[in-house]
């Protein structure tokens, strides 16, 4: 079983920036695969970035709208993964989502990832950003 708690969400106006954690219960380099999603009323869920341990040097990936803005990374000696987002549009308000999959790693990672079939999952923070 693994629980995660997200933090730092908030309100921002257009442009600004914020950085959210997601405290793991177990060593997030163990875990392998880890990534961030978001969900706003009405709509599915999708996956915003993902990080994986992976043979490549690119273990990360993400959704076309957070390439550029977005940076996701982990500080494996605090069992915590963190998403920096930068110049923040309206249409990035939603809630946003830790999760993990244990026993998945590189492209089985970015295959879930992609389909938002993760195992675990936190509560959530709410981001929005105001114009």
């Amino acid at each position: 079983q693994v629980q995660l708690m997200e933090s730092g969400g908030g309100s921002v106006q257009a442009g600004g920036s914020l950085r959210l954690s997601c405290t793991a219960s177990v060593d997030t380099y163990s875990t392998f695969c880890m990534a961030w999603f978001r969900q706003t009323p009405g709509k599915e869920r999708e996956g915003v970035a993902a990080i994986s341990a992976d043979a490549d040097d690119d273990n990360t990936r993400y959704a076309d709208s957070a390439k550029g803005r977005f940076i996701i990374s982990q500080d494996n000696a605090a069992n915590t993964l963190h998403l920096q987002m930068n110049n923040l549009e309206p249409e990035d308000t939603a809630m946003y989502y830790c999760a993990s999959y244990p026993g998945q790693w590189g492209s089985s990672c970015y295959a879930k990832w992609a389909q938002a079939e993760f195992r675990y999952w936190g509560q959530g923070t709410q981001v929005t950003v105001s114009s």
